[in-house]
């Protein structure tokens, strides 16, 4: 595995995170996992921040950046300076049990197109501690025939449903656990994740490139963590317009790189309702946003010359892509064998996982 095998790199970008980062280091210096490395890259906090990192000097390599740059950007950063085999895209407002790394890397015979762990994330109160009645924040993320992604089990009861591995779409970045290689594969560029996209949907494109070039996402639920929601579907109002519009243009960006012709008409219908909503919603609420559209015409070449570069290499049939778009969420069984290639005569079709109601139920 070469001379950093086993090395776990954690990458964290923070941002005015004075209230969360201290219980956010410790539980990572506390990790039981033999081999370590902290990176942090903080984009011009104007808090106590920067105050608090400097009591970790000794114990994590931090850059100082003149300004914000954005989350895609700084961890970028961050992961340029990693060594280790797995990179950890770990949010400053999450605390991971002590065992989360050693939960996750358990087997160290992966399969080598496995990119990507994730553990059960759990709702966090601000002061990240776990809530009085468990509730999932993230068992990973899926897209719906719409092309939105959510995470599966948001504020939904943790349960049963939830304990099992299976194979999910992709990994919220709130602590997303990436082979080296596969950030090394997907990158475009240089860039793991799209910079252009500053904050907000770069997880769920780098998931939805990944599953493109044949890596796969592996959910064990015996890794868990907590995490500070702060930003939930439904609830634009209370967020801010810069996040808001971001995540509308992303919403657009991300489609234009990753979306096959087969997958955009299977799925017109839904896809072309949502979009005339969103329109809607910008123009007749939401006129913050209406900077995302000629945001997108803006990045428009450059964005299409980034999918040139994704599509050029795509390794997956249509069906084994078009199976994971569903408004309940999809997850395969971890029998399942490796992502069969877009060169097979006749790619075989790959189950969803047989369980009860509760495990496709719709958020």
């Amino acid at each position: 595995m070469g001379e950093h095998a086993g090395k776990v790199s954690v990458t964290i970008v923070t941002y005015n995170s004075e209230m969360h980062i201290r219980r956010c280091l410790d539980a990572v210096l506390q990790q039981d996992w033999p081999s370590l490395e902290i990176i942090v890259v903080d984009n011009d906090s104007r808090d106590g921040t920067r105050s608090v990192l400097a009591e970790y000097k000794n114990e994590l390599r931090l850059t100082e950046n003149s300004e914000n740059r954005g989350f895609a950007a700084a961890q970028n950063q961050a992961i340029r300076h990693a060594t280790g085999e797995w990179v950890l895209a770990l949010n400053p407002d999450v605390r991971l049990e002590r065992n989360f790394l050693s939960a996750l890397l358990a087997d160290r015979e992966l399969s080598p197109d496995i990119g990507t762990l994730c553990g059960k994330l759990l709702r966090a109160s601000p002061a990240l501690e776990p809530t009085a009645e468990p509730r999932v924040d993230s068992c990973g993320i899926y897209f719906t025939p719409t092309f939105r992604h959510l995470d599966r089990g948001s504020n939904l009861p943790d349960g049963p449903e939830y304990n099992d591995p299976v194979f999910v779409f992709g990994a919220t970045a709130a602590a997303a656990l990436y082979r080296k290689t596969m950030i090394e594969d997907v990158s475009i560029d240089g860039e793991f994740f799209d910079e252009d996209f500053f904050l907000y949907r770069e997880d769920a494109d780098v998931a939805w490139r990944a599953q493109l070039l044949g890596w796969r996402c592996l959910y064990l639920p015996q890794a868990i963590g907590y995490h500070v929601r702060t930003v939930f579907p439904g609830e634009r109002s209370s967020v801010p317009a810069e996040i808001n519009r971001h995540c509308v243009q992303n919403r657009f960006l991300m489609r234009v790189k990753n979306a096959t012709w087969s997958l955009y008409l299977r799925h017109f219908v839904p896809v072309s309702v949502r979009d005339g909503g969103v329109f809607l919603y910008c123009l007749l609420a939401e006129r913050s946003s209406l900077a995302a559209f000629p945001g997108v015409i803006r990045l428009w070449r450059r964005t299409i010359a980034k999918r040139r570069a994704i599509q050029q290499r795509r390794k997956v049939p249509n069906s084994y892509l078009e199976q994971w778009f569903g408004f309940r969420p999809v997850t395969l069984p971890v029998e399942l064998p490796h992502v069969p290639t877009a060169k097979d005569a006749v790619p075989p079709r790959l189950p969803a996982q047989a369980a009860g109601p509760s495990q496709y139920r719709s958020l």
